[in-house]
């Protein structure tokens, strides 16, 4: 009974876990990297970030992650051709969001530059058309030009160039039977001039 009041039964507590050995420090950064990899694809500069904030030293870090490039384990190349494609078809961003989204995970310039190829302007102008198209019907009711802002400004958010937004909204409200503006009534943004 004493046993039990002193916490020594084998309910609660600590008795029914065992201690382990303190980890060196290049076994806390395997353990950390691995738990982020198994949750999602990630970039060496995030896996960087994320070992820093933990307090591992930096050359451990640095031998760690070069460690899992050799094996495969990180790739920023493909991670960043799998983010292009993922976002590209799932939210519909264009190639400059895109690229701001990798520069942020700390994508080199060049990896960027190369999974962004996989997108042509004539694909990125039909995800435009796309978007726009499932916008449409609830702008209906408002006057063309703020309709052409609302759709602009959608698209602009995703990343698209002034010019081609402009022109896929334009095209979508004709083709929905809107009279066309005369274009020198209105600035680039499809503001009425003043």
């Amino acid at each position: 009974m004493r046993e039990q009041e002193r916490g020594g039964g084998s309910r609660g507590g600590r008795e029914g876990r065992q201690e382990l050995p303190p980890q060196s420090p290049e076994e806390q950064a395997r353990a950390i990297c691995l738990r982020l990899l198994t949750g999602s694809a990630r970039t060496r500069r995030q896996l960087a970030d994320a070992l820093h904030k933990r307090g591992i030293p930096e050359e451990v870090s640095q031998e760690v992650l070069s460690r899992y490039e050799e094996v495969g384990l990180i790739d920023d190349a493909a991670f960043a051709g799998a983010w292009v494609e993922s976002r590209h078809r799932g939210r519909g961003l264009a190639r400059r969001a895109l690229a701001q989204e990798l520069r942020t995970k700390g994508v080199h310039a060049t990896l960027v530059e190369e999974a962004l190829e996989q997108l042509d302007s004539d694909q990125e102008e039909e995800t435009a058309r796309e978007l726009v198209e499932r916008k449409l019907r609830a702008t209906r009711g408002l006057d063309r030009d703020k309709r052409i802002r609302r759709l602009a400004g959608m698209l602009a958010r995703k990343g698209y160039p002034e010019g081609m937004a402009l022109r896929v909204v334009r095209r979508a409200l004709e083709a929905e039977g809107q009279e066309p503006h005369d274009t020198d009534d209105t600035d680039e943004l499809g503001y009425p001039g003043e």
